[in-house]
């Protein structure tokens, strides 16, 4: 039995030709700190909606990776609302086309 080995773009969702890989990568990202900044506190998903200003079950499918009903402009804001600072640099790109990430700092 041959094996083979290939490595990933580091985008899954590229890799598994979904046409709006970048953005999904994005949301993931996003929904990750949300998550972690949830979890690091304690919070009830009821008390964490609350706070984000939406239902507990749409929290409850971000946290599990369902976002696409989700902004990336309404995972920024519960963000702030968890109180983090959110910056959104456009630079020069370094090749063409351009690129979108996020760093959690």
């Amino acid at each position: 039995m041959d094996n083979e080995i290939e490595t990933g773009s580091g985008n899954v969702y590229a890799d598994l030709g979904f046409s709006d890989a970048e953005e999904m990568l994005i949301k993931a990202e996003l929904a990750l700190a949300i998550t972690t900044i949830i979890k690091t506190r304690s919070l009830t998903q009821a008390e964490a909606a609350k706070i984000l200003g939406i239902t507990q079950p749409k929290l409850s499918n971000l946290m599990r990776g369902q976002f696409r009903g989700i902004s990336e402009a309404k995972m920024m804001s519960c963000l702030t609302r968890l109180g983090r600072d959110v910056e959104i640099v456009v630079s020069k790109p370094r090749q063409s086309p351009g690129s979108l990430r996020v760093v959690l700092a």
